[in-house]
């Protein structure tokens, strides 16, 4: 699935971001976009930075220390049946070897390959998922370990799958006494609905896009803790935290702001220890913020289709494809727009605010006719179906007192991340890494067949005297764009 993402429209080719090239390493990777794959991660224990690059035949692994120095390397031959195998994921044990986990095509087997940087050596064994396996649902790394979520058939429990220091640790979340029903009282079972909604995985402290927020089941991983939010009712959020350490569910909900109109457009985002539930529909917008341990509301707020929304930090866009983005006039245009796609709010904590995005975003195919050279009505009439997607949507700025603000605009550095991929055509197998304060793009670049480090941070390089080089009539507001 294409990913949309903002980017700054730069009028000014002479615009430099907070942008600096770390490091460089030369790597000759045999077809990359077919063959090549690419992982970057970082130590939580001693902050060393980690590359991992591979094609069909070697696997290259480069250390960096938390300066990002290079201190080792180690060029290994991809073992079978490790050919023509996915990478997975990473850990990293106590000792400071990492771990790689190459899952098989039908993700039914990973091989397990931990590499000892020192000694130049490798030792590989095979994890056989239970027959009854369904399918995964999702993988993570945390606390330099690796899990697995994963879904058995006709069972309503889903299994967590730890990798730690070269074991697997099984935990069980038990979900068989919890009722799921949507708006009008019909019941179904947790297998049917995340058959139907898989959960989407959104990632903790950076921007999420609507593609992924807009999805109707999501999971966020936190400390010993995983919360999944089900918003398959319109007129309440299901929410679940599953307890890591006991392997215990506990059960939350949250009923969705009423609607003077009937609405099944809803839809939630977690932040934070709050629940951010946004409702739609042609004559009605409705936010309200809830405190997730008590359920207590912090903020509601309701805007007619004849209002105008102040609170917004950016115009309303309405974009499709990668076609320029075009400018929504009003509220009501807006919540037209809007009706038809799957709503969804974005929320990222930078610094003290939060930077919400609101919105909604489909993708649907659509059909083009080839008609031939010669006859309209020829017999080499060929149809063909292609991918579009549509997106609606503005910004806005909360503060720590919950109250709109507006704030001027700069870019953050996943905002640079991307425009420099949109405008860097020679970038493959990209790969971010989010630092304590800065990001790490991590990239081959198929021209100088090179593994590049560049360092991102938030807003525009500024000139001695503090003052931005690109000033405020060179860029726009933040327009939603798909990556190239």
């Amino acid at each position: 699935m294409k990913k949309t993402l903002i980017l700054f429209l730069i009028f000014s080719k002479s615009i430099l971001f907070s942008q600096t090239v770390l490091n460089s390493f030369p790597l000759n990777l045999n077809n990359p976009l077919e063959n090549g794959q690419l992982l970057n991660a970082e130590d939580l224990k001693t902050h060393d930075f980690y590359v991992f690059a591979a094609d069909n035949e070697f696997l290259t692994i480069l250390k960096y220390n938390k300066s990002l120095f290079l201190t080792n390397q180690f060029t290994d031959t991809i073992k079978k049946p490790g050919k023509d195998r996915s990478l997975m994921g990473h850990s990293i044990s106590e000792d400071g070897n990492p771990t790689l986990y190459w899952a098989s095509d039908n993700l039914k087997n990973i091989q397990i390959i931990k590499y000892y940087l020192d000694t130049k050596t490798s030792k590989s064994l095979n994890f056989d998922f239970p027959q009854n396996n369904e399918y995964i649902i999702n993988t993570f790394q945390k606390d330099n370990n690796f899990y697995v979520l994963a879904k058995e058939k006709n069972e309503q429990h889903l299994l967590l799958y730890q990798f730690k220091n070269g074991r697997c640790e099984i935990k069980m979340f038990d979900f068989s006494g919890f009722p799921f029903q949507n708006e009008k009282g019909q019941n179904f079972t947790l297998s049917s609905l995340i058959r139907y909604y898989p959960i989407q995985k959104i990632d903790s402290n950076d921007f999420n896009p609507l593609d992924k927020t807009t999805s109707i089941n999501k999971m966020y991983v936190l400390d010993n803790h995983i919360i999944l939010t089900f918003d398959h009712n319109s007129k309440k959020t299901q929410v679940f935290d599953l307890n890591v350490e006991t392997a215990t569910v506990t059960e939350k909900n949250f009923n969705q702001p009423v609607s003077k109109k009937a609405s099944q457009n809803s839809n939630s985002f977690y932040s934070e220890n709050q629940l951010y539930q946004i409702k739609t529909n042609n004559d009605e917008f409705l936010f309200d913020i809830k405190d997730f341990d008590s359920g207590k509301t912090l903020k509601s707020i309701s805007v007619s289709k004849n209002d105008t929304i102040r609170f917004k930090n950016s115009p309303f866009f309405l974009q499709t494809g990668n076609n320029k983005p075009q400018e929504l006039k009003s509220t009501g245009k807006y919540l037209k727009q809007l009706s038809g796609l799957s709503v969804g709010v974005s929320v990222l904590k930078n610094k003290k605010n939060n930077f919400i995005t609101f919105g909604g975003y489909i993708e649907y195919v659509a059909f083009s006719i080839d008609y031939g050279q010669n006859d309209f009505f020829n017999d080499g009439n060929s149809q063909s179906q292609y991918t579009r997607t549509k997106t609606v949507s503005f910004d806005a700025v909360l503060n720590p007192d919950f109250e709109f603000i507006n704030q001027q605009s700069e870019p953050l550095a996943i905002d640079n991340i991307f425009y420099f991929l949109s405008t860097n055509k020679n970038v493959s197998l990209e790969n971010i890494v989010k630092l304590k304060d800065y990001s790490v793009l991590g990239y081959y670049d198929s021209v100088s067949k090179q593994f590049i480090m560049r360092k991102f941070t938030d807003g525009f390089i500024r000139e001695g005297n503090g003052n931005p080089i690109m000033n405020k009539a060179q860029f726009s507001k933040p327009f939603r764009f798909e990556k190239p």
